[in-house]
């Protein structure tokens, strides 16, 4: 461990010697599991449908002589470089820069319904290409090398803004969101956020705007939550709209269930409306959560021959 600590303080005093550290704290932390996929995500590539995920993360934090917090994260996914990010921070908020594996504004609230493993469109993938095979969702955008300011709480409320350039599609020239959330403190339990998108294409293609609003409310053991989703581009017959819903469940401290709903209408009038209903529930104990969803989508994309129903389960261990 002491070898370990002293290459990454190396490494941080190399890639931040701008900032002249004073001092920089560093850990590690990992997670494994093992998942039973029968929902065809990654078909080709997963034999009988059991697969491994595996993760090792590397945190360094520090501080410059101005007061400036600074945090770089690498993660180690599949033996290979992942996810990472260099962030800065004080009174007036943060700014984090995305290398790889960022989440936008809009992509950080997208679907804030509650569920226990995940939501009612996941799971499903009919030809295992994560795209045309799953279920159609309003989602935001962003990419790599994405940079994104989150304020210091206001009265209970959260303003983040992200911009990348050249935009998180081809053919863009730039890509911006915003979000609020905001947990007033005159209500407890509630959080309320909307989230605002703008994909600037280049001079001759459509420019597409998204923009979504949900609510959660936890009482008890239980938490409800709505959300509203809209997908507007100029493109004749593309905008979409979407609402969703669902209710989860803490039976004790470890397990939990939820119910979620998610329907989405499309603009065309060839296309019908695409139907998701799913379940999921988790236990942990330790480091250690079981976990899994059975979910089904009807009219994926929007089209009548395509209803599809999977499940996933998971065995996770964190260290």
């Amino acid at each position: 461990m002491n070898n370990l600590r002293k290459i990454g303080l190396s490494a941080l005093a190399g890639s931040l010697a701008t900032f002249s550290v004073n001092a920089a704290d560093v850990s590690v932390s990992g997670g494994a599991s093992i998942t039973l996929d029968d929902s065809n995500r990654g078909k080709g590539n997963r034999g009988n449908g059991f697969y491994m995920g595996d993760s090792l993360n590397f945190a360094m934090s520090g501080e410059t002589d101005g007061g400036i917090g600074i945090a770089v994260n690498y993660e180690i996914d599949g033996g290979a470089l992942d996810d990472y990010n260099l962030k800065m921070s004080g009174d007036w908020g943060s700014l984090n820069f995305a290398g790889h594996g960022g989440s936008s504004a809009f992509g950080a609230i997208d679907d804030k319904t509650p569920n226990a493993y995940e939501e009612a469109w996941a799971i499903i993938d009919t030809d295992g290409t994560a795209t045309t095979g799953s279920a159609t969702v309003i989602n935001g955008g962003g990419g790599n090398n994405m940079f994104v300011y989150t304020s210091p709480s206001m009265g209970g409320a959260t303003l983040q803004v992200a911009y990348l350039n050249g935009g998180g599609s081809a053919g863009a020239s730039s890509y911006t969101d915003m979000s609020v959330v905001m947990s007033p403190e005159a209500i407890d339990g509630l959080t309320i956020g909307v989230g605002l998108s703008d994909n600037t294409m280049l001079s001759g293609t459509v420019d597409v705007e998204e923009t979504t609003m949900f609510a959660t409310y936890a009482v008890g053991s239980m938490t409800i939550g709505v959300q509203s989703s809209d997908y507007d581009s100029e493109t004749a017959n593309s905008d979409l709209d979407s609402t969703a819903m669902s209710i989860s469940y803490a039976v004790n401290d470890d397990i939990s269930i939820s119910y979620s709903k998610h329907d989405l209408d499309t603009e065309s009038s060839t296309k019908g409306e695409q139907e998701s209903t799913g379940i999921s529930a988790s236990f942990t104990s330790g480091g250690m959560t079981i976990a899994g969803a059975m979910n089904k989508v009807d009219n994926i994309a929007g089209t009548a021959t395509r209803d599809a129903e999977g499940s996933e389960f998971t065995l996770s261990f964190a260290f």
